[in-house]
């Protein structure tokens, strides 16, 4: 048995590295999509190009402006004289974000009164302008509350503060864990680990099958004494071996190049990429049982992977589904294997607090694997 297994094995990768455009696919592919993934995927919302109307041109508008400037996430790009020019900037999409402000404005800062600052904003994108509209709210607290204390030492220390002085009672200080800059690019790369060796495994196994028969070498391993359960190893470890290269070498780029902090034990990490790795070996085996053509096999697993990483939790969480695509997620072996590697990555937490969701994924790998054993015959059909 062991012996068969083995060589079946080596057959496998003879016959995967052989081709030149498949060693592409399985080494280089990944890479490449994970830099670009790295930099393109963030919700992290910079460079806000924003438009100034300024009316009062006093020093109090212009600190308000260099704030905003100095923030970091406003790129003030143009000041317009007339509402026509920015209407025109915000319409054409050059400019996302108008700041205008009225004569008076530092006027009504001297006299206690509560100043204006009108916001007009591109809405196009609810999650930007949402997030856009938070990093606003904090410069604009911040100058009111500096503003209102400048203006209480300039009364002097004999005059007492009405509620009109509009003092700020709570001095809030908060402190994000596990990510503390808030880079999305944390928070998303373990997450492309996942993608990307969920995406490899899947398109390997999906066509193992289906391509011994369109080369014709089916019938070859027909008249062996090869059993079901031996040619499913022999097509599953040189894949799931191939798998776990890249998870150390994605793994490897994303903590050295991208600077996404490990804190976890590395290797939680691969044991639980194993077992993540039989499902999708086994549901791409299951799927190349299926096809007829490697055509159809990978149609069929981009019809598998993509309502998998929709609902997994890889962008949109759980929590704001519906209740019923909610339950649907339960079967879905990506939505525990982000929570692992998110774990891992981020939180450094171990077996204690992981162990449920590696078990869930050991018993799913395990049916899957059976499942596709049972389909194989060692039949043509």
């Amino acid at each position: 048995m062991i012996e068969r297994i083995r060589r079946m094995v080596i057959k496998e990768f003879i016959q995967v590295l052989h081709d030149p455009r498949m060693r592409v696919m399985l080494f280089v592919t990944p890479l490449i999509q994970l830099v670009v993934f790295g930099y393109a995927v963030t919700t992290d919302v910079r460079n806000i190009m924003t438009v100034v109307y300024d009316q009062d041109n006093t020093p109090a508008s212009r600190e308000l402006v260099a704030r905003l400037q100095g923030s970091g996430y406003f790129n003030i790009f143009e000041y317009v004289s007339n509402d026509r020019r920015a209407q025109e900037l915000l319409d054409n999409g050059t400019g996302q974000l108008i700041v205008r402000m009225n004569s008076g404005f530092a006027e009504d800062i001297d006299a206690g009164r509560p100043a204006r600052v009108q916001v007009i904003l591109d809405g196009t994108d609810s999650n930007t302008a949402g997030i856009i509209l938070s990093y606003l709210a904090r410069i604009m607290e911040s100058y009111s509350g500096d503003v209102t204390l400048d203006r209480l030492r300039r009364m002097g220390p004999d005059r007492r503060a009405t509620p009109g002085d509009m003092l700020v009672p709570v001095d809030m200080r908060t402190r994000a864990w596990f990510n503390e800059n808030l880079e999305s690019r944390n928070y998303f790369l373990p997450a492309i680990v996942v993608h990307l060796v969920t995406l490899t495994s899947l398109i390997l196994t999906s066509m193992a099958i289906v391509r011994e028969r369109e080369i014709g070498t089916m019938e070859q391993i027909l008249v062996t004494p090869i059993r079901p359960a031996e040619f499913i190893l022999g097509k599953t470890i040189p894949f799931a071996i191939i798998s776990m290269i890249d998870v150390a070498v994605i793994t490897v780029v994303g903590v050295f190049w991208f600077n996404v902090p490990i804190r976890g034990n590395v290797v939680l990490l691969f044991a639980a990429a194993f077992l993540y790795l039989l499902t999708t070996l086994g549901a791409g085996l299951i799927i190349s049982t299926i096809a007829h053509t490697q055509q159809q096999a990978n149609m069929s697993t981009f019809f598998f992977y993509f309502p998998a990483f929709l609902l997994s939790g890889f962008i949109y969480p759980v929590e704001n589904m519906p209740e019923v695509v909610q339950w649907i997620t339960y079967v879905n072996p990506v939505r525990y294997a982000l929570v692992i590697v998110r774990g891992i990555f981020l939180k450094g937490v171990g077996l204690s607090v992981l162990w449920p969701q590696m078990a869930v994924l050991a018993a799913m790998g395990v049916i899957t694997i059976l499942v596709a054993t049972k389909r194989f015959s060692k039949t043509l059909r």
